[in-house]
């Protein structure tokens, strides 16, 4: 499966399959959190928190990929990524993007 951030592919014959979308929510555990939280008093980065969000935007990628398979799909254009905090300790990841069909 292509996965593409373009909005449209220039001399490519494709029909819209139309919108397919991703998401997971995640959070830390306690522990974690409060590990991460004394780091963030010193600054630098933080990594458990960084290996969350990769972890996320795969998962909720997987997820519109499976849905664009399920339509057909042989790519996913105009791929755009959104994230939004939840509560305190839990950050949701959007991944959207059109299933196409080459003709």
């Amino acid at each position: 499966m292509k996965l593409i951030t373009v909005e449209t592919l220039q001399g490519e014959r494709y029909e819209e399959l139309g919108v397919v979308t991703g998401s997971t929510i995640q959070s830390k555990n306690m522990f974690s959190d409060l590990g991460q939280g004394l780091k963030s008093i010193v600054g630098g980065e933080l990594k458990s928190y960084t290996g969350m969000m990769e972890r996320a935007r795969e998962q909720a990628t997987q997820r519109m990929v499976d849905q664009a398979v399920r339509l057909g799909a042989d790519a996913v254009i105009g791929i755009r990524y959104t994230t939004s905090a939840i509560m305190a300790q839990a950050a949701e990841v959007l991944v959207y993007g059109t299933a196409i069909k080459y003709r």
